[in-house]
């Protein structure tokens, strides 16, 4: 088998709507397990942030030539969620997403990669994501490139707990490869 390249960039304006498509492709998912109005509301949310001011920084994935996979990091939770009483003043990691012709070919755990090494150029000693449990793949890969629960930076969005992890980039396997 041939092994696949993975190639992460930082995204340009021209990368556009190809991260508009993979969020949509990646996340679509979620549209059967969520209520029609959240799905809707989440959506909406996930499209804006493609041209939040925010946003410091956003990289793409691709394979041949082709954007796969995106995520987006922000400066603090702040930035991320409006949301400062979380007191995270590190790299978030937010809208992670691989489009599903190109999961299990490592693409997701090459965007943490390069989000944790960017953030490493930045100063800062962790990386914080937020997740929830139908997400439940995404948790297992969190947890496989050692993220670990962060309970004191987790929230309620109406019914539904907000998980938080964090992965102490110093210490981290993961940049180690």
């Amino acid at each position: 088998m041939p092994e696949v390249k993975v190639v992460v960039r930082h995204a340009e304006e021209r990368d556009r709507n190809a991260i508009k498509d993979v969020l949509q492709a990646s996340y679509q998912q979620y549209e059967l397990t969520l209520s029609k109005e959240r799905w809707e509301q989440y959506k909406a949310n996930i499209l804006e942030s493609v041209d939040s001011s925010t946003t410091k920084a956003r990289l793409v994935a691709e394979l041949d030539g082709e954007i796969v996979g995106s995520v987006f990091l922000y400066e603090s939770a702040e930035t991320a969620y409006g949301a400062p009483q979380l007191e995270i003043h590190n790299p978030i990691l937010r809208l992670l997403g691989v489009s599903p012709k190109a999961r299990g070919l490592g693409v997701a755990t090459e965007l943490i990669r390069s989000s944790a090494r960017l953030s490493l150029e930045w100063g800062a000693e962790t990386i914080h994501l937020h997740t929830s449990d139908v997400m439940d793949s995404a948790v297992r890969l969190y947890e496989r490139l050692g993220f670990e629960r962060a309970y004191d930076k987790e929230f309620n969005n109406g019914e539904v707990l907000v998980k938080s992890y964090r992965l102490q980039l110093k210490e981290s396997e993961l940049l180690q490869a």
